[in-house]
């Protein structure tokens, strides 16, 4: 505890609580909020994060820093961030500077998506309108609440979107550097400050084994090679009773998908699927089958959702 208030009872050292508690930001920008030399501020940075005040992660040529979630530290750090005046002039003129690169990083989420819309919207096109996959896995998941929820390939961010705001903790998993800016950029806003991003592979999860209550795994298992692997890797991260909730297209004929989109597997059989959650320790609950529009017949995709769980120890 010494340790800890020690290392926050320093000016700068507070501002950095105060505008890590509104999410994560790299040294970079933490830089341009504070004005300070970028070699000052990480040794203000390693101080606090030494004392257990804040977590650090690399993330390529990024180093990302957020208060700490969990523990004593984690807790006094929050404790410390909430009672820090926002209206005083010096917090106040830093919280503006973060929401500015907050505005920035949702524009270039938004230019993101323009590049990639057309791809997008014709894989939309071929099923059922995305609002109603979204309300049957809502269905399907329940309202929480979940200690930690974990979504794997993130992608844009749009499960975190809709299910994180049921989790105490969230963390959002994905390899590609481009797609997390675009997750960072969609999710810059005060109710998703508990939102972790994390540049890793869906089969080396970042986080402990058997900690995570809820995962969701949306449209990611047809560009895999093996995934089996996947979801292996989701259970043993859920907790015995967790719940992993997976949509994905049922088998199809489109080649067109694979050349052209790197589409991996034409769909996923229900068959494949029931092998691999039972060779991962999971219990199949539910399978839900979504038709494409009538209009479109054999060039249609079907949605399959499937929700399985950890059985109890």
């Amino acid at each position: 505890m010494l340790t800890a208030l020690k290392a926050a009872a320093e000016i700068t050292r507070l501002r950095l609580l105060f505008i890590l508690s509104r999410g994560e930001f790299n040294v970079t920008e933490l830089t341009r909020i504070l004005e300070q030399s970028q070699p000052r501020l990480s040794r203000h940075l390693k101080l606090l994060t030494e004392a257990g005040l804040l977590e650090r992660h690399r993330e390529g040529s990024w180093v990302i820093f957020r208060l700490r979630e969990d523990g004593e530290e984690g807790a006094l750090a929050r404790l410390i961030a909430e009672r820090l005046d926002s209206a005083d002039p010096a917090f106040a003129a830093d919280l503006r500077k973060a929401e500015a690169i907050l505005a920035e990083r949702r524009e270039k989420a938004a230019a993101y998506f323009s590049t990639v819309a057309e791809e997008w919207d014709r894989i939309r096109s071929l099923h059922v309108a995305e609002d109603e996959v979204e309300a049957a896995m809502r269905a399907l998941a329940g309202e929480g609440p979940w200690d930690l929820f974990v979504d794997i390939g993130t992608g844009t961010g749009r499960m975190l979107e809709l299910f994180a705001p049921h989790a105490r903790e969230a963390v959002g998993v994905d390899s590609s550097r481009a797609m997390l800016a675009v997750a960072r950029g969609r999710l810059a806003r005060p109710e998703f400050s508990h939102v972790r991003l994390r540049l890793a592979d869906a089969e080396d999860l970042p986080v402990a084994d058997g900690s995570a209550d809820f995962i969701t795994i949306h449209q990611v298992l047809h560009y895999l090679e093996d995934p089996a692997v996947v979801l292996a890797a989701a259970g043993r991260a859920l907790k015995p009773g967790g719940r992993l909730l997976v949509a994905d297209f049922a088998p199809h004929e489109l080649e067109f998908l694979r050349e052209e989109c790197a589409h991996r597997r034409l769909g996923i059989s229900p068959r494949d699927m029931q092998r691999w959650l039972k060779r991962a320790g999971l219990h199949p609950l539910h399978q839900r089958e979504l038709a494409p529009p009538a209009e479109l017949g054999e060039k249609g995709l079907t949605v399959l959702l499937w929700l399985a769980q950890k059985p109890a120890e």
